[in-house]
């Protein structure tokens, strides 16, 4: 199960893609506070992942020993149906660009960053690896999920053809500081932070959430993401797809409550029936995780309220 030969050196060239998004941030985050000096963290302007070219030219020049694929297209339920094409085709291109050139440059291993939305939406609670490709994906975002389905596939054919050590992990709704909080793109925590922020500077009587409060979700903070997929480079080696999640969730209707009270919002919170909920329940079994030795160690208020100093500080104005 576990091949330590491809672990990491701290001194081996790591290359983080997406390292400015928010899972690629954390990662170079965890990786520097460990001791990991020898770090690639090129911008877009500096490597476009969606360049084939771009991509191989940066690799043989390069020559990174390990790869964190944490490069994505990603946005909430509203982006997801505008934009489907630009979701599907940016996250295939992309992973396609980066697996095939780590392969093709004797990269030691790649770990792979795909998403819960790979799992059915009316799959059994909690989710297991297993239950991937066993029924229908929510429609609200399965050109994503699609997408990242592909990616791991791809990992595995690749792992099978050639030997290539590529892992790949599914994080659970992830949280933290280098959040998009633009209302029109972002995921439910950091929309709802924003939300009840300006409601709170402007004096606003109440703030409208889409849906009706009831849907589960399951939030995990990107540092304790960071930290699993640092643990998972050097100690798990395996095609088969692992969960990473807290193995806890909460309402939509409680997060909103626990949000308004870090923010410091005291008006009324009313749902927004019309609008869709998206997945009714979506909790992952971490069983897999917790037999490799790693648990999520930061609890949700703490990490909400760490996400809204982030916010204050460097968030949008």
């Amino acid at each position: 199960m576990n091949n330590t030969n491809n672990a990491m050196n701290v001194d081996d060239r790591i290359f983080v893609a997406g390292a400015r998004g928010l899972v690629g941030s954390a990662i170079a985050r965890h990786l520097q506070t460990a001791g990991f000096s020898n770090l690639l963290l090129p911008s877009r302007s500096e490597v476009d992942l969606a360049d084939q070219s771009a991509v191989e030219a940066y690799f043989r020049t390069q020559q990174p020993s390990h790869v964190f694929l944490a490069a994505a297209k990603v946005g909430g339920i509203l982006a997801n149906n505008t934009y489907p094409a630009d979701f599907i085709r940016s996250n295939m291109v992309i992973q396609d660009n980066v697996i095939d050139a780590a392969r093709r440059h004797a990269v030691r291993k790649l770990v792979f960053l795909g998403s819960t939305c790979i799992y059915p939406k009316l799959a059994p609670q909690p989710i297991k690896e297993e239950y991937l490709l066993t029924g229908s994906l929510e429609p609200t975002n399965e050109w994503y999920a699609i997408a990242k389905i592909a990616g791991i596939k791809t990992c595995q054919a690749y792992r099978r053809q050639y030997g290539f050590d590529a892992i790949s992990l599914m994080p659970t709704n992830l949280y933290g500081p280098e959040d998009n909080f633009d209302l029109e793109s972002s995921h439910v925590m950091p929309a709802m932070m924003r939300k009840f922020h300006e409601a709170k500077i402007s004096k606003a009587k109440e703030v409208v959430v889409w849906g009706t409060g009831t849907p589960r979700r399951e939030f995990l903070h990107v540092d304790d993401l960071a930290g699993a997929a640092v643990h998972l480079m050097q100690h798990y080696s395996h095609e088969d797809i692992i969960n990473v999640g807290v193995g806890k969730d909460i309402s939509i209707a409680e997060l909103a409550a626990l949000v308004a009270e870090v923010v410091g919002f005291s008006g009324e919170i009313v749902y927004d029936t019309s609008k869709p909920d998206g997945t009714p329940r979506k909790l992952l079994d971490v069983s897999r995780l917790h037999a490799q030795n790693w648990r999520a160690s930061i609890n949700l208020r703490d990490g909400v309220a760490d996400t809204y100093r982030w916010f204050l500080n460097y968030g949008p104005k």
